[in-house]
Parts: structure tokens; C-alpha cells; sequence
């Protein structure tokens, strides 16, 4: 199913892409036509748009490959790789919307504002079904079964979205909001002439871009440093693994992502001597506790009291 999944979810990536890259020329030699500053500096946001998506779909498909001798962990952090340039191009592309916004003011020339309204009528409908089709394609899914063995555990089998689909779909959505503006824009221009609502408008997009880039940028960056993932509560983790039966304490407790979706976790349980013979029992009770948060691969070292560990500070 996660396979079938993983299909489907880069196939809606690659009608994403194409999508983008064909409107993109479309809204090039549309926002030349009508004189439309806001449309033609969008252009460049959308080629930028169009060759992220294309590097999303190819480290999509290398984030799937297994593990080797060399990346022991697999590929998946490959995928995070494609939100990193992406933020970065959409930031540089809105910062050249501005420039090309500033100098509008000191040019303004005509702007065909009937062209302007059905480009971005267009503009809503595609950018839209492209937003509407990764989202249908990489929505989560859930299912919640009791644990045989103790009740008071619950294992939440999640598949999770993708980091890249999420910042895919969040740059798609600005574009439908951007359109949205232009659209409303081109209606202001038909019946006043404000020629400068045209220059307004597109730094507006840019820095509602700039915004939401730079928070990707951050929220990538904290996975590939490996902070503690925002759906773990490390402390709530700790404080039900030291309530497991027969745990007498636990330490250098580790949670992190690889990719913002796949969460890797690891500690040392202490165990007392007495306790020796439930060890498997303590184990498997353990690891249900880190499946309850979500932590897809758990990694447990197990500690008798008296043993001297010098990873208890670590």
C-alpha cells in the first residue's frame, strides 16, 4: 500500500510540474501582452515554482531507495533537500518582484486589465487543481488499534504527508492567493485606472512569498538539525517510559526526524537485576509506548542499575 501510495503521490508531483512549467510560459507572454507587471515578475516565481516541483519529483523517487553501506539510514533526507532550494529560490524570485514592482512606479505604462482578469482566472484554476490533486493524493491516514497486552497503550498507525508535499502545496496555495489578488486587481484597474494598484499588488504577493518561504526554510532547517519533531512531547515521552513497569530509569533519550515525517528515537532503560527474567516483557512494553508518539524507528539499549553508563549526560 505505502508503495502504491508513493506512485500515486509522484505522479500527482509530475502533473504539478508540468502544469506549472506550461502556465508559466503562458503567464510570461500573457503579462507581456497586457502590460501587467504583476503578472510578468510572476513568471519568474512560477518557472521557479515549475523547477522545484521537477527537482521534488527526482529526489521524491531517491528518498525511496533503501538503505546502502554508505547511508545506512536510506535516502530520506534527501527529500529535504528539495524544500531547502525551494525556499531559497522563492525567496530570490520574490525579492526580483519587488525590484521589477519599485521600478513600475517610475514606468507606468497602460495595463490591459480585461487580459489581466482571465489570465488570472486561468492562473486560479490551475495553480487550484494542482494544490486540490497533490492534496487528495498525499492526504494522511490513520487507524487506531488497542494493544492486545496492555490497554493503557495505543498504537497510531500514521501515514504521514510528505515534507515535500507540504511545501509544494504551500507554494501553490500562495499562488492561488496570489492570482486571487491579481484578480482582483485587474477589476480595480477596469473601472479607476489606478495604474499603481498593478506595482502594489505585486510586492504584496512577494512579500506574503517571502513570508511563508522563510518560514519553510526554518522549519527545514530544524529537522536537518535534528530538533526534537513539533508532534513529540519529549517530556510527556519520558515521563510514561519511567511509568513502564519494572523501568527503574531511563537516559539518553534521543528523538529526531529525517525527513519531517519519518522520526527516529532512541534511549537507555535501566532495569534492576530482580527484574533480569521480564526483560523481553519490559522491552516490548518499551517500544509501545514510543510506537504511541509516532516514533517510527525505535532504537532501546537495556541497562542493569549497577552498571556504570557514561552516556547518562550525553
Amino acid at each position: 500500500m505505502e508503495h502504491y501510495n508513493t506512485r500515486k503521490n509522484s505522479s500527482a508531483l509530475s502533473l504539478a510540474f508540468w502544469l506549472n512549467l506550461v502556465f508559466s510560459v503562458v503567464e510570461l507572454v500573457g503579462g507581456i501582452l497586457t502590460n501587467s507587471t504583476a503578472i510578468a515578475t510572476d513568471a519568474l516565481h512560477d518557472f521557479t515554482d515549475a523547477f522545484a516541483i521537477g527537482l521534488a519529483v527526482w529526489l521524491e523517487k531517491t528518498s525511496q531507495k533503501k538503505r546502502t553501506p554508505k547511508y545506512s539510514y536510506g535516502f530520506k533526507r534527501f527529500s529535504m533537500l528539495s524544500a531547502l532550494g525551494m525556499s531559497i529560490f522563492l525567496v530570490t524570485g520574490a525579492i526580483l518582484m519587488i525590484i521589477n514592482a519599485i521600478q513600475s512606479f517610475f514606468h507606468q505604462e497602460e495595463i490591459h486589465s480585461v487580459g489581466m482578469f482571465w489570465l488570472a482566472v486561468a492562473g486560479i484554476l490551475v495553480n487550484g487543481f494542482a494544490f486540490l490533486k497533490i492534496k487528495n493524493e498525499g492526504k494522511k491516514t490513520a487507524h487506531n488499534h488497542a494493544n492486545p497486552m496492555q490497554n493503557q497503550y495505543q498504537h497510531q498507525h500514521v501515514q504521514k504527508t510528505n515534507y515535500n508535499n507540504k511545501a509544494i502545496m504551500l507554494h501553490l496555495l500562495e499562488d492561488v492567493l496570489g492570482w486571487v489578488a491579481v484578480l482582483v486587481g485587474a477589476a480595480i484597474l477596469h473601472f479607476t485606472q489606478w495604474l499603481w494598484i498593478d506595482g502594489v499588488l505585486a510586492i504584496a504577493i512577494a512579500l506574503f512569498i517571502i513570508f511563508n518561504a522563510s518560514k519553510n526554510f526554518i522549519d527545514t532547517m530544524s529537522v536537518l538539525l535534528q530538533s526534537v519533531p513539533e508532534n513529540v512531547d519529549i517530556e510527556e515521552l519520558s515521563g510514561q517510559l519511567r511509568q513502564v513497569e519494572g523501568v527503574e530509569d531511563i537516559h539518553d533519550l534521543h528523538v529526531w526526524s529525517l525527513d519531517g515525517s519519518y522520526t527516529i528515537g532512541s534511549l537507555h532503560v535501566v532495569i534492576d537485576e530482580t527484574t533480569k527474567t521480564h526483560e523481553k516483557e519490559i522491552f516490548d512494553n518499551v517500544i509501545r509506548v514510543m510506537e504511541k508518539f509516532q516514533i517510527d524507528h525505535p532504537t532501546i539499549q537495556i541497562e542493569n542499575k549497577q552498571d556504570d553508563c557514561k552516556l547518562v549526560d550525553c
